[in-house]
């Protein structure tokens, strides 16, 4: 959001702000801001990015280049964030989320950089949440107690008995064991080793679970000093800020209590090898026949030379970035794999970056094949040369890239310092990372002059002996041999253990247990009240025309030159066995051909006139009744103003005219198939929460079968079962039909000089009469669930029905979610039970409550908190705690937007009938929930015969679950 007031003024370059110097001050016209480069004089550096938003933001990036496994950076990070000199209380950076009205708060690791940023609307929130970021990364507490909690600990299976198994626990050490299940970062994780085996990338900067438990407490404390020093920090911050201000804050909080300290973080070239050479890694998969990859990579130059860097981002794009592109399209219809490799394309996450290209959904002993396959693509593609259209196209992507400004997905304001850290952090200049008007105007000069991409193939790729073949593949007994080495690290760790010791590992976990228990006082960390919560909703000035069946609102926007069109197309009465195939239809729709196109044709149009384009599936309702659904397809798409005409060809053929063949289609579910079984060892508490919600609520079971467990194996049955795609592709025709008797609710957004775009070309289509469809409700039987999967962890779930949007109860639900996940939940889960989260979650729309756990050692145990959650509100919870659940339910209302996202939102609300007014008055109700308002609501909807239970593990639960009661029926993924 923008505002008419003047920026806050800005020094000039070598003007001194306190012991600051300015150092250089760039403009940057694409994203209308203004870039100011600072140095302290103990090193630290500073980007300013002042910019008309009111989406504040900041970061504080260390550089740490880990020399082992331990995964000493990604437990300091935890660390940290447990306590601090100023706010001694046990986790101030969870307890700061329900005080405050944060758009982003987060901190991650990298390979070789761990970051702590965050972002808001409230400038005292602002300075709130910097005093606490800067006082928990530079001043931590770091107790011994929080290094076993979230490090690693031996513990005994009954932590008072030491006659009890000795195993293994912390949060960390689930985390990462849940981590390195998922094919993708065991790839991850094996191509920086492949690439750079004699940098700090050849390790686990996560942490690998077999040398976790080797990092000491001395170790962790040693990094930080090293690390944590302003001499090695870069600062960043954004928005309509008091530069000033904001200095002076980080002076006197932090500058003026250290010394200078020089640490080499420097990350040298990794030796170039003399010969290609292979790797062959393995993760615990059963699918012998299908889940195994081959990736062929290359070190590169220095991510830090901008035009090296944008040449190989565009090279990369034009190689692999659609399914006409010339490297992609051969590895497809090749028939070898299903999809591309994981990290497929060009990659500037190392100081020298890196270019891989192959395959995945592989039998065993593939690689040959896929290796010669890229090998001898490439060098056809030297010898025929590129298309130009295809490496307009490419720059044509860029040139959306630079002038789009959108929070969908991530505050803009941290997209712009991710993109600045890059060569900031290895030295290079971060205003490259922002401003490529240089570089584009030079590579647009190479090709003018002659080819500029085939002799980097050539060079770069065919002639470069720096080459990895990267053979990824399930092994069925490694979750056995895992689970026997963890034992036997055990015994080997503890083999000398005395009675002494063994009475040392009780009483520090009873300690541990002290103190958790122990309540902190929050009142020493900064809040916000509710009379900070602004009582109004976002209203965004549109206009509504009907044209014919159509609605189509027009919204006016800064987009900077971007028109955004959706196109919502509410069905008509959809036979029940067509249910499956929409989620089908969504994926292929925009991936096969159209309008006498094949996929080729178009994905080449797609490319060259739009950023691209989209299709879902959805469900809704109306506010006042659970019951009264409706099934809508969307089509999504952005183009600059220039092709708004060409976006609206596009987004009508594909409507109206989209052709599916069976070669295709076939290629398309594979691909669909092997991501949709990636995405199950990550994120498995998603898939447990629909199959338990699919049990209780009719939007549950739909949205179960348009993206759960169930839309998997239905999908699974046609790829892998007796074919079915001829079938398939009779009932994708009758979609398509469907959806032209459909009503449309078509969504411009675009600045109010290009909002007269001519939408008749897709109203037109629309000329049936038929209702909108109401689905019959239904839901699963309310039988316990259970998955089992690849996975040394579980996802545990248990979901309840309960009242529509306009119930006066509703509010009150929102808020107990939030109380129960912040106050009750992380304790019990994710302190006391090792487990990586637990939450909470309502969604007022579909009236569904539910409680989970992520990457969870434990089964029965966890189920046994969800349980526990009503009498928890009788300990002794009063304002604050219900305040500060107030304060987070809040969040949820007021979703932070942009010119992208704001009308659609607004219009698309409107017409399901959720009014600002109706919002509005949803608010006005949520500020004055009390706590017994959220016990009454707990009795009254959240009641054993109204819960629907699910879970993903690695293991049959029964035996642990039968002291519940629980008795889940067992299919394996």
């Amino acid at each position: 959001m923008t505002t008419t007031a003047p920026l806050p003024a800005l020094p000039a370059p070598g003007d001194r702000l306190g012991r600051y110097t300015v150092e250089r001050v760039e403009t940057l016209p694409e994203m209308q801001g203004t870039l100011v480069l600072l140095r302290h004089e103990l090193g630290a550096r500073h980007a300013h990015v002042s910019r008309d938003d009111d989406n504040l933001a900041f970061g504080v990036t260390f550089p740490t280049v880990p020399k082992d496994s331990t995964g000493v950076a990604h437990i300091l990070e935890h660390v940290v964030l447990m306590g601090s000199q100023k706010y001694p209380v046990a986790d101030p950076f969870f307890a700061m989320l329900p005080r405050s009205l944060n758009t982003f708060m987060n901190a991650m690791t990298a390979s070789d950089w761990t970051t702590y940023p965050f972002s808001t609307r409230n400038e005292q929130d602002y300075f709130n949440l910097l005093g606490v970021y800067l006082d928990a990364t530079f001043f931590p507490l770091m107790r011994y107690e929080s290094f076993r909690q979230d490090g690693h600990r031996f513990e005994f299976e009954t932590p008072d008995d030491p006659t009890t198994p000795l195993k293994l626990q912390g949060v960390v050490y689930n985390e990462m064991k849940g981590a390195m299940a998922s094919p993708g970062s065991v790839m991850w994780r094996a191509f920086g080793q492949a690439l750079y085996p004699d940098l700090t990338y050849a390790n686990n900067s996560g942490g690998s679970p077999s040398a976790i438990p080797d990092l000491t407490y001395e170790d962790l404390r040693a990094f930080h000093a090293a690390h944590y020093h302003p001499s090695n920090a870069l600062f960043y911050t954004y928005g309509r800020l008091d530069l000033r201000r904001v200095l002076d804050e980080i002076e006197s909080h932090v500058m003026a209590r250290f010394s200078p300290q020089t640490l080499d973080v420097s990350i040298p070239d990794q030796p170039s090898f003399t010969a290609p050479r292979r790797m062959d890694v393995t993760y615990p998969g059963t699918d012998v026949e299908r889940g195994g990859q081959v990736s062929v990579a290359w070190k590169l130059g220095p991510t830090t030379d901008p035009d090296h860097n944008l040449r190989w981002s565009v090279l990369g794009d034009v190689l692999l970035g659609n399914p006409a592109a010339p490297l992609t399209r051969p590895l497809i219809e090749s028939g070898l794999g299903s999809a591309l490799a994981d990290l497929s394309g060009y990659r500037d996450d190392f100081r020298e970056g890196a270019f891989a290209a192959g395959l995945k959904g592989l039998s065993a002993g593939r690689a040959d094949e896929v290796q010669a396959l890229v090998l001898d693509t490439l060098a056809s593609i030297v010898r025929e040369g590129i298309d130009p259209a295809l490496i307009e196209s490419s720059l044509h992507q860029f040139e959306i890239g630079q002038r789009e400004v959108s929070n969908s997905g991530y505050p803009y304001g941290l997209q712009v310092m991710f993109r600045l850290l890059g060569p900031w952090l290895y030295g290079g200049d971060p205003v490259t990372g922002l401003r490529l008007e240089a570089e584009l105007s030079r590579l647009r000069e190479g090709l003018a002059a002659g080819q500029v991409f085939e002799p980097m193939i050539q060079r770069e790729l065919l002639d470069n002996p720096h080459r990895v073949t990267l053979v990824l593949a399930p092994d069925p007994e490694l979750v056995a041999r895992t689970e026997q080495s963890e034992r036997e690290l055990v015994e080997r760790l503890s083999a000398g253990f005395t009675d002494e010791d063994r009475a040392r590992i009780v009483a520090e976990s009873l300690r541990l247990q002290e103190l958790q228990a122990q309540e902190s006082d929050p009142g020493v960390l900064p809040t916000l009240t509710l009379a900070d919560v602004p009582p109004t909703v976002l209203r965004v000035p549109y206009t509504t025309e009907q044209v014919g069946r159509a609605v189509i609102g027009r919204v006016p926007q800064p987009t900077g030159g971007l028109t955004y069109l959706d196109v919502q197309v509410r069905l008509p009465e959809l036979p029940a066995e067509l249910l499956d195939t929409l989620p089908l239809y969504a994926y292929a729709v925009t991936r096969s051909g159209a309008a006498g196109q094949d996929y080729l044709a178009l994905a080449r149009r797609i490319e060259a006139v739009t950023g691209g384009v989209s299709a879902s599936v959805g469900v809704g309702g109306q506010p006042d009744d659970l019951e009264a659904l409706r099934l809508s397809v969307t089509f999504s798409g952005k183009a600059l103003a220039r092709n708004g005409e060409a976006l609206v060809g596009v987004l009508r053929d594909i409507l109206a005219a989209p052709e599916f063949t069976r070669e295709r289609l076939e290629q398309l579910l594979k691909q669909r198939l092997a991501g949709l079984k990636a995405s199950v060892v990550s994120s498995g508490n998603a898939y447990a929460e629909r199959l338990a919600a699919a049990q209780v609520s009719p939007a549950g079971f739909i949205e179960e079968h348009l993206g759960g467990l169930t839309a998997l194996e239905h999908l699974k049955g046609i790829v892998e079962g007796d074919g079915g795609l001829d079938a398939l592709l009779e009932r994708l025709n009758r979609v398509r039909d469907l959806l032209l008797g459909g009503q449309p609710l078509l969504c411009l957004t675009a600045t109010p000089d290009d909002l007269g775009l001519d939408l008749t070309p897709i109203t037109g289509r629309f000329t049936g009469e038929t209702p909108v469809g109401r689905p019959a409700p239904q839901t699963l039987p309310a039988v316990p669930q259970a998955r089992v999967t690849d996975s040394p962890v579980a996802f545990n779930a248990v979901a309840f029905r309960t009242v529509p949007y306009t119930h006066p109860d509703s509010p009150a639900l929102l808020v107990l979610s939030r109380l129960l996940r912040s106050e009750y939940l992380l304790a019990e889960i994710r302190e006391k039970g090792g487990a990586y989260g637990g939450g909470a979650a309502f969604d007022a729309r579909a009236g569904v409550f539910s409680l989970s756990s992520y990457r969870d050692p434990h089964i029965t145990r966890t189920y046994e908190v969800f349980r526990n959650a009503r009498a928890f509100l009788d300990t002794g919870l009063g304002e604050r705690e219900v305040t500060e659940a107030i304060l987070g339910a809040s969040k949820t209302l007021d979703p932070l937007t942009s010119p992208d996202t704001a009308g659609r939102l607004r219009f698309y609300g409107d017409q399901a009938g959720y009014t600002p007014e109706m919002q509005e008055a949803y608010k006005a109700r949520l500020l004055n929930v009390t706590l017994e308002d959220l016990k009454r609501v707990t009795d009254a909807w959240l009641t054993p015969e109204r819960a629907g239970y699910a879970l993903v593990a690695g293991r049959d639960p029964n035996a642990e679950t039968q002291a519940l009661g629980l008795h889940f029926e067992v299919q394996t993924i």
